[in-house]
Order: structure tokens, then C-alpha cells, then sequence
């Protein structure tokens, strides 16, 4: 699919096959049937009405569903989430290196630049959970994990890491340290991984940018045409049947930003990167977009994605970056976060 834009040199993003054939044959469809157990929602008023219904359970919960099937309290989650975030706030006051390159081979260079500027003082077998290669092969994550944990000696308490790393130092065991070892990645990882893959989208669609165009309307269009989440799920519950009569009793619902983001009914031109459109538009008012999830339940890391993209991304526009005026495509995969790969940003 070719998106177009003032600055993007009709560069093609090449969606993987089922994601092409969400997008070619069910944009405008309110719901349709993904497979008999399996209801697809696109519409901007229904999506509304399913994710206002109840909260989400435990195991729909995309940052903390159970880990090795034990129940992470919502108050364990917080106090995790405030820990990543005093870190994220300690990063953004650090003044920005002269000698940063951020040429090469996106979404990884901007992750390795996030995972050090964030975490660098961690130890290794905290740091390593970060590797973007974990993000597409769960049994290779809990495998690391596992050798993480079994390694001798810990963490003290009051070393100089991460606020996040630090929730870690008083897991004495080996059970503990690998819930603890899990929860770093599950809070820290997500992070880094986002905002990477964010600022790459947003460089894919539209560098280079006009000067007078903001971050932070860019990667709202960024956003808007490759939503990272791109699919939230919700499993079977009485609530649903009575909101659409074409959802069964035992139906799991499949909403699809991917396709409200792009419904005709809601956007001018929605095949097109225009960042200027969010000069008028509200993001947590605008129907049909959920970047970070339903008003009655955002995404807890929204706070802290979005500073951290403006200025990854504002860090590549002063250092006259672009991406490769040689490299005309990029695949998208369906595994993992929504964006493109293999971008490769050198010097205008």
C-alpha cells in the first residue's frame, strides 16, 4: 500500500497478508466475521460501546496479565508503572548528547539509543531483556529470564540502576527474581519498543518534514496510519450480545484501530499522511482513534511515550536526518508492534 504525503517520496508500505486483507477487504465494515468464534469490529460508535461495556480483565490486560500464571494486583502494576516513569522523566532532563548518530537501520538504532539513555546503568542480565529480538519470541524471552534468575547473586538495594531495576533488588529467591525479572521487562521493554517504532513509522511516512510541522502533530498522523497497537482484544462476556445482535454469546471480539484509523466515513483522505489535520482535530476526542486505547481505560505508558517520541524524533530532524532516498519499501509483519522495518536513516 502506497501512502502519500508531501514529504514521503510515495514510499510503499507492505503490510503482511492478513493485515493487507484486513485493510483491503473489510475497511468501512462496522463488524464481519474473522472465524466462527471471532467477531472483527471497525466501527467507531460500536467500538465504543464494547470498550465502555466493562473493564478489562486480567488476561486482557496487555502490560500485566498474569505472568507464569500468577496475578499481578493492579496496585503492584502501578507502583511498577511509577518506577519506569520516574526513569522516562530522569532521561528527558538529560541534556542531549552532541555526538549522537542516529543514522542506520531503524526501529533498532532509536531502541538501542532509548535502552541506554533510560536503563544504561542496569546490570546486563536486566539489560538484555531489552533486546528487540525477544519482542517476536516469547520462549526465548522466558528462556532468558529463567537464566537471569538462576545466576548467583542479586541486586542491593540502593544501587545506583533504574527506579525500575531497583523494584528487583529485594526478590531473594529464584521464583522472585524471575516475577521480578518478568515485570522489568514487561514495563520497561514496552517503552523503548514503542517509541522506536513510532518515530520509524513517522520517518517512513513523511520525512522529510516541513520545518513549521510539529513532532507531536507528526506522530499523531504516524499514529493515526500504523497504530503500534493496532488490535485490542476482548474475550467472550454476556455484556456483548446485548450492544450488536451479529455477536454471539461465545464470541471473542477483535477491534481493529487498524481499520477506524482508516475508515473514509471518519478522515479526509485517509490514505494520506497529512499532520496538518491535527492542528483542528482532538486525539482523545476524535471517534475511531485509539492509539492508546479507550477513554474509559488509556494505556497507563502514554505519558510517558509521547515525550520520549517528541524528542527522539526532534533529535533526528535537527541533526538532518532522512530516511534513504534509495529505499523505496518497507515491510510491516503482523508479529509484534505495527511498523515498518529496516528503515535506513542517513544524513540528508
Amino acid at each position: 500500500m502506497q501512502i502519500s504525503g508531501t514529504g514521503s517520496r510515495a514510499r510503499d508500505v507492505v503490510f503482511a497478508p492478513r493485515l493487507q486483507a484486513l485493510l483491503t477487504g473489510h475497511r468501512g465494515e462496522e463488524s464481519f466475521r474473522l472465524d466462527p468464534g471471532t467477531v472483527g469490529v471497525a466501527g467507531a460508535a460500536l467500538t465504543d460501546r464494547i470498550l465502555a461495556a466493562r473493564p478489562a480483565t486480567e488476561d486482557e490486560r496487555p502490560t500485566f496479565k498474569p505472568l507464569h500464571g500468577r496475578s499481578i494486583p493492579r496496585a503492584e502494576a502501578a507502583t511498577v508503572m511509577q518506577a519506569i516513569g520516574r526513569d522516562v522523566r530522569t532521561a528527558l532532563k538529560k541534556p542531549v548528547p552532541e555526538d549522537a548518530d542516529l543514522r542506520g537501520e531503524w526501529p533498532h538504532v532509536g531502541h538501542v539509543y532509548l535502552r541506554d539513555l533510560i536503563l544504561g546503568e542496569d546490570p546486563y542480565r536486566l539489560r538484555i531483556l531489552m533486546d528487540r529480538a525477544l519482542e517476536l519470541t516469547p520462549r526465548l524471552t522466558w528462556s532468558v529470564i529463567a537464566a537471569g534468575a538462576a545466576l548467583p547473586g542479586r541486586l542491593r538495594p540502593g544501587a545506583p540502576v533504574s527506579a525500575v531495576a531497583g523494584l528487583t533488588a529485594e526478590a531473594k529467591g529464584y521464583q522472585d527474581r524471575r516475577y521480578a525479572m518478568g515485570l522489568y521487562r514487561r514495563a520497561a521493554a514496552p517503552v523503548c519498543f514503542t517509541v522506536s517504532t513510532l518515530v520509524a513509522n513517522a520517518l517512513w511516512l513523511g520525512s522529510p518534514f516541513d520545518d513549521a510541522t510539529s513532532n507531536r502533530n507528526i506522530l499523531y498522523e504516524a499514529m493515526r496510519l500504523l497504530p503500534p497497537s493496532w488490535n485490542i482484544l476482548r474475550r467472550a462476556s454476556p455484556e456483548y450480545p446485548a450492544l450488536d445482535p451479529r455477536i454471539g454469546a461465545g464470541d471473542d471480539i477483535l477491534l481493529l484501530p487498524l481499520l477506524s484509523h482508516r475508515d473514509p466515513a471518519l478522515w479526509e483522505e485517509p490514505d494520506v499522511f497529512r499532520p496538518e489535520r491535527w492542528d483542528t482535530l482532538d486525539p482523545d476526542g476524535q471517534p475511531g482513534y485509539l492509539p492508546f486505547g479507550h477513554e474509559s481505560e488509556r494505556c497507563w505508558g502514554r505519558h510517558m511515550v509521547m515525550p520520549l517520541a517528541e524528542m527522539l524524533l526532534g533529535m533526528v530532524r535537527d541533526s538532518g536526518l532522512t530516511v534513504d532516498p534509495a529505499q523505496t519499501a518497507s515491510d510491516v509483519p503482523l508479529a509484534g508492534l505495527m511498523g515498518v522495518t529496516g528503515v535506513r536513516v542517513t544524513r540528508r
